[in-house]
């Protein structure tokens, strides 16, 4: 009888990799350092054009975070069009999900200064627009998202008539 399996690992593998051995880990590494470094130079771009949008349409404190509502959705609506496009109409290399959806989109888009965003306008005194905010981003990602999409499948189902 063996022992029960106690060792207990933070990444997902698959159960036919062991990744004490050093020729495993080398494979592993081999599959997945591509699609790492090309979600690091995709969130690389997504970031740098989200914070560039944050200095076109600066918003004042207390504010309406338009810039951020708005690169949310519009990013979105992206991956939208994104996804029906290499699920329905072509098969795309195995790096271009990453990079575009992951990295950029990924990079782009942001949730971590919605959360801040709200919590500035909570504590600055606006729980109201914080509200509304947190309330706007989300109808507007959901819809944005929904609507891009059903439009491009719907495009495309026309195209291909």
């Amino acid at each position: 009888m063996t022992a029960p399996n106690t060792r207990v690992t933070d990444e997902p593998t698959a159960p036919d990799v062991d990744l004490h051995l050093p020729s495993q880990r080398r494979q592993s590494w081999r599959a997945q350092g591509p699609i790492v470094a090309v979600v690091a130079i995709g969130g690389t771009i997504g970031a740098t054009a989200r914070y560039g949008a944050s200095l076109v349409w600066p918003v004042a404190a207390g504010g309406f975070p338009w810039t951020t509502l708005w690169v949310n959705a519009a990013g979105c609506a992206v991956i939208g069009v994104f996804t029906v496009l290499i699920t329905d109409v072509w098969a795309a290399h195995r790096l271009v999900r990453p990079f575009f959806a992951t990295g950029i989109l990924g990079g782009f888009t942001t949730f971590s200064t919605y959360a801040v965003d709200i919590q500035k306008l909570v504590q600055g005194g606006h729980p109201r627009t914080g509200l509304a905010y947190l309330a706007a981003t989300l109808c507007a990602a959901l819809a944005a998202v929904w609507l891009a999409a059903t439009t491009t499948r719907r495009m495309v189902a026309w195209r291909q008539r």
